[in-house]
């Protein structure tokens, strides 16, 4: 990879350090794109990065922010905007987490930041990433979905649906402008996520469950394409099919809590 290759794109991943935000960082830094990862933890992200410099001729920023936070929020959008020294050219908004009780047993703080971190933060980033992207012409925005968003899944699903019809959206209006924006939708995914929920996993039938490996690589695929909607995998795509024609009732009795 050229010098010159690698300094034209320019990935900011979101939730960088574990899951999937840190498989799109190995697999965007292995295709030669410099990254600037952001997580809230800085040691955590310092150590992804030394690990993406070795042997890789690509540079690294780290950003250690909250995106729950409005001063967090507010360093990460600065960053996305900028259009120099260099300016992001592919945006990943990745950061995310669940909550294990149903709603009336949340409290409304505790929704309040779901809501913040899975709907606000990529409303947010998304505008300030294409204020610059548009006046370039050039430009990607990856929005992790799920199939939750097919699905009456609660908060999570109504959020990860406003992520999948905002992407859809953002795509149809912006492509023709050099500017495509893709939601990626997987369900179960071997990462932290439901270890942090403190969830078991030992209920979901294992032909279910992707590598983050797997899933990213065909996301890309999808982002390369410029695909408005991606779900990995067949499997997906026809559990995500048959929500659509199933009674609702139905559909929210068995909804998926994958990611």
């Amino acid at each position: 990879m050229t010098a010159s290759v690698s300094s034209s794109r320019l990935a900011l991943v979101t939730g960088a350090t574990a899951g999937i935000g840190a498989e799109f960082a190995r697999q965007l830094a292995g295709d030669g794109w410099d990254l600037v990862l952001v997580a809230r933890d800085l040691q955590r992200l310092e150590s992804l990065a030394a690990e993406l410099r070795a042997g890789r001729a690509v540079q690294v920023e780290v950003l250690a922010a909250d995106l729950v936070s409005r001063e967090g929020l507010d360093a990460v959008e600065t960053r996305v905007a900028a259009s120099a020294p260099r300016r992001v050219t592919m945006l990943v908004n990745n950061a995310g987490f669940g909550l294990r009780e149903s709603f009336e047993q949340n409290s409304v703080e505790d929704e309040q930041r779901l809501l913040d971190l899975l709907v606000t933060a990529p409303m947010r980033l998304s505008h300030a990433a294409l204020d610059q992207m548009l006046a370039a012409r050039a430009g990607t925005i990856v929005n992790i979905a799920s199939v939750a968003g097919f699905t009456p899944r609660g908060t999570y699903g109504a959020a990860k649906a406003w992520v999948l019809s905002f992407s859809r959206w953002a795509n149809i209006s912006y492509r023709s402008r050099g500017v495509s924006v893709t939601a990626v939708a997987p369900g179960f995914v071997h990462t932290e996520f439901h270890d942090r929920m403190e969830v078991s996993k030992a209920g979901v039938p294992g032909f279910l469950w992707l590598d983050a490996a797997t899933l990213v690589r065909l996301a890309l695929r999808d982002v390369k394409r410029g695909k408005a909607i991606s779900v990995p995998t067949v499997r997906y795509k026809v559990i995500v099919w048959f929500s659509g024609w199933l009674p609702k009732r139905i559909v929210a009795a068995g909804a998926l809590r994958g990611r």
